[in-house]
């Protein structure tokens, strides 16, 4: 049998090879999308914890100018103390928020090539 001017045989391994191909080139994309969100995304945690740092030393300044305020109503102990209060309270507060930003923080999946890549099967299907 012949399709056009080459053998079906012929015409199947051309199919095949351009599927492979293609196969390939999506693997290639899924490995550039992965490169490209864990670069994003480690920039980000880059820049938070410097933004972490500078925050916690503009805290601990506030907190000892707040303490020192204190000291003015209430013994030195008692100053302390209340701030000691304080600074738990907002970790439990930080620490409740970054544990729901995690949870929703998905893990880097190649999004757009698994999208590609079903379409393609779907297509070849056909």
């Amino acid at each position: 049998m012949r399709n056009g001017n080459h053998p079906v045989g012929s015409a199947a391994k051309i199919v095949a090879e351009h599927a492979s191909a293609l196969t390939k080139l999506e693997l290639e994309l899924a490995a550039l999308e992965v490169k490209k969100k864990a670069l994003a995304l480690g920039v980000g945690i880059g820049l938070g914890v410097g933004a972490a740092v500078f925050g916690l030393l503009g805290i601990c300044f506030a907190l000892a100018t707040g303490t020192a305020a204190l000291t003015l109503v209430f013994s030195v102990w008692i100053s302390l103390l209340i701030m000691t209060g304080v600074l738990f309270l907002v970790a439990g507060v930080l620490g409740v928020l970054a544990v729901g930003k995690l949870r929703r923080g998905a893990p880097p999946v190649p999004e757009t090539a698994i999208r590609e890549a079903k379409a393609t099967t779907q297509a070849i299907k056909r």
